[in-house]
């Protein structure tokens, strides 16, 4: 079954970021990846709202948020009006994991709960039935370009045998590390939809680098 990608346009080029998603997009990428960064929750600060709403109005894709910010129930209205599909937030971000996916599901919005490495699966799984998705990071979140954390594999299918031990249909997607050798690992172990970033944008052709995540 083919694998969604959705591309990280922490790794694009700013100065061309409508014509960079545009490429994306004609490459074969079904979601944009909006990695959101606050300086707090991790070391390093990204763009934000008035960046996504420019994004918005460019893309065809599914806009696919992720919030790497302290208490993010205080931002996701906004960020839901300001174009988002997919809000994706951290279970160790100090939210209330059931409230603030209820308030994404309340505005129309699908909700994705992001685990950081050395987080267990465990503690994602009484949250499993209430999201749309599941984001386990295989690189420490903050910055692009990292490596892969190859112990990830076993979490990754960790998750898949809870998912599917309850009959649910909860994707899940990796993040951090995403190129055409670590695709096969994370698509064995029972990943959905894979981001990737430098491994896309940096590729000569990225139509044959998207064909290689997916496939």
């Amino acid at each position: 079954m083919e694998k969604i990608v959705s591309a990280s346009i922490l790794s694009a080029d700013f100065l061309n970021l409508g014509s960079e998603i545009k490429r994306a997009e004609d490459a074969g990428c079904r979601y944009t990846h909006f990695d959101v960064m606050d300086g707090v929750f991790v070391p390093n600060i990204s763009y934000g709202l008035p960046v996504l709403k420019a994004v918005s109005k460019a893309a065809r894709s599914v806009l696919d948020v992720h919030l790497m910010i302290t208490d993010p129930i205080r931002y996701v209205e906004r960020f839901a009006e300001n174009g988002a599909d997919i809000i994706t937030f951290h279970l160790e971000s100090g939210s209330d994991i059931a409230e603030t996916v209820g308030k994404i599901h309340s505005l129309g919005k699908k909700a994705g709960l992001a685990l950081k490495p050395k987080t267990p699966v465990s503690e994602a799984e009484k949250y499993i039935d209430m999201i749309d998705m599941l984001l386990i990071m295989t690189v420490e979140p903050g910055f692009g370009g990292q490596g892969f954390i190859s112990d990830m594999t076993e979490k990754i299918a960790a998750a898949k045998k809870i998912i599917g031990s309850r009959g649910l249909d909860v994707p899940i997607e990796v993040d951090g590390g995403i190129n055409g050798s670590t695709a096969e690992l994370v698509k064995n172990a029972g990943a959905d939809i894979l981001v990737a970033g430098s491994y896309l944008f940096k590729a000569q052709d990225m139509e044959a680098a998207v064909r290689t995540l997916a496939e």
